[in-house]
């Protein structure tokens, strides 16, 4: 909770985040783990145990993928925002007591889904403000089972409520969880082929409704949460 309070202060500090996830894992990560390898495509991935990490680090390999790709979109996401792959994992590695970097499938697991965040903001199409990240946390609750997820989507929801922004925001982080349990499981994809697919045939195939409510929110109101910038 005082990480949550820290968190509600200042949306960048994203060590409390991990904090938060670290704390409240429960067993969603042996969950993942063990629905990923029911399935074929899991099994190879598993089986391949790529390092998401150091692929989206991969500068040359990013600017392989052609306009209109995932992997272009992402490619433009994290320059325009100065973000990287490797400030997660760094970001990640402060918390105390966790086994995140451990030589472990199940850690693999945990940092997947660690590094697939900002591959989510694209697809799902909210961006780094407040409400954006509220709403992408919300969608990963259902497709992670994190109640990590659930205390920061719920307790972003009630500030956004609370400050009375006369927009729709917390039915916007309410329908983010909603889409988040009609989508496929994301966790489970392959990241390396999916980056080359073009990014509204991926939003297609994987059910990844738009996010409407969201859009209605003016972006200087994104931020506008209790507590939070105006």
């Amino acid at each position: 909770m005082r990480a949550f309070g820290r968190l509600v202060a200042d949306k960048e500090d994203t060590r409390q985040v991990f904090e938060i996830m670290n704390a409240l894992a429960g067993r969603s990560i042996e969950w993942g783990y063990q629905r990923l390898m029911d399935t074929p495509e899991g099994g190879i991935q598993a089986y391949e145990q790529v390092e998401l990490s150091d692929r989206l680090q991969d500068r040359g390999w990013l600017d392989g993928f052609a306009d209109g790709t995932v992997g272009a979109a992402y490619r433009a996401f994290v320059d325009s925002r100065n973000l990287s792959a490797y400030g997660l994992a760094e970001e990640s590695a402060k918390v105390a007591d966790t086994e995140i970097e451990a030589a472990h499938p199940r850690a693999w697991y945990a940092r997947r889904i660690r590094d697939v965040h900002d591959i989510w903001h694209v697809l799902t199409g909210y961006q780094t403000d407040a409400l954006g990240e509220a709403c992408v946390v919300a969608f990963s609750l259902p497709q992670t089972r994190s109640t990590g997820f659930g205390l920061i989507a719920a307790g972003a929801a009630v500030q956004f409520m609370r400050a009375r922004t006369g927009h729709p925001c917390g039915r916007a982080v309410l329908q983010a969880w909603r889409n988040g349990g009609k989508a496929a499981w994301l966790p489970g994809e392959d990241y390396v082929a999916l980056m080359a697919e073009p990014l509204e045939n991926a939003r297609a195939r994987l059910r990844i409704q738009r996010p409407t409510l969201y859009e209605r929110v003016p972006p200087d109101m994104r931020n506008a949460y209790l507590g939070g910038p105006g």
